[in-house]
């Protein structure tokens, strides 16, 4: 088996400026994202949650916060809430 290569300094900083520009400033972004799952543990309902739905929602939560502080015309992020929702829907479903 090949050993896992790290990307040196300068690729990451790349994948973060590129990142910065579709989701915004990162410590704005988990303000935002921190507020909406606060909401969430802060429910009636968070404690009864199996797992698999409270970990939907925190991503759904994520990208909310993506989108509010950075480009909401980003199409990926709306897709992968629909993904992360659709996991929940499946498992009601079976």
């Amino acid at each position: 088996m090949a050993a896992t290569k790290i990307k040196p300094r300068k690729d990451i900083q790349e994948v973060l400026r590129a990142k910065g520009q579709h989701y915004g400033d990162f410590p704005n972004h988990a303000r935002i994202t921190q507020n909406i799952k606060r909401a969430l543990v802060d429910s009636k309902n968070w404690e009864e949650l199996p797992d698999a739905m409270k970990e939907s929602l925190e991503m759904v939560a994520h990208k909310i916060g993506r989108l509010l502080n950075g480009n909401p015309l980003y199409k990926d992020s709306w897709v992968d809430m629909i993904g992360y929702l659709q996991l929940i829907v499946n498992d009601l479903e079976d």
